[in-house]
């Protein structure tokens, strides 16, 4: 992004709940590219989705809404579209079922003032589809709101695991074991048998659900 930039990134901090967050933040140039995008979402200075969005909303599009504004649920995810109106919600929950086949539902949450607002809930049913859409496109810290795609009875069965390095096939009964045995994240076990990965998992490890 250097070449977008009049300057490097500065480290910023601030306290939320009690507890100390940081943060690393850049400043951009003035472009017309940044100024094209800004006017397709913002409309006399308020927030709104363009009515193309079914063009710009691509796989990598989505993978970063997720990363920005995706909120992990024990049975789905949030997408925090707080402020846009029911209309531009409902319009992006269309473009995610026409175009992606998730199904996703509208969540209300009201502020002190009354004000409502809307977000997007994707059901659990419409994860393990989300993951194979946006999963290759995320970074692997933010895979962990998609934790939901991975509840599911698949996560009970039995693995297989060939330790190339001891040329050793290791059973468990459940990914989780396999997780704490091999000292990794569940979630990254799943990530790289459901993408199919080709190299081992760390240069070692090749998983099989039975």
């Amino acid at each position: 992004m250097s070449h977008y930039c009049s300057s490097s990134p500065r480290l910023t901090s601030g306290i939320r709940a009690g507890n100390r967050f940081y943060g690393l933040q850049f400043l951009t140039r003035s472009l017309p590219c940044f100024t094209e995008l800004h006017s397709l979402f913002y409309s006399n200075g308020v927030k709104l989705i363009p009515d193309n969005i079914y063009n710009l909303l691509s796989p990598v599009a989505l993978a970063h809404l997720i990363m920005g504004d995706g909120s992990t649920e024990r049975h789905g995810l949030i997408i925090c579209t707080n402020s846009y109106s029911v209309q531009d919600v409902v319009r992006l929950m269309n473009v995610l079922m026409i175009r992606y086949r998730l199904e996703s539902t509208i969540h209300l949450k009201r502020r002190q003032n009354q004000k409502i607002e809307y977000m997007i809930y994707i059901r659990q049913s419409s994860m393990p589809l989300l993951l194979n859409i946006v999963s290759p496109f995320m970074h692997s810290s933010m895979l962990y709101k998609l934790k939901s795609s991975f509840s599911n009875p698949s996560n009970r069965n039995k693995i297989e695991v060939f330790d190339k390095d001891t040329n050793q096939t290791t059973y468990y009964n459940s990914i989780n074991k396999a997780a704490i045995a091999l000292n990794c994240n569940h979630t990254s076990i799943m990530y790289n048998i459901k993408s199919k990965q080709k190299n081992p998992y760390k240069g070692r490890y090749v998983f099989k659900l039975l």
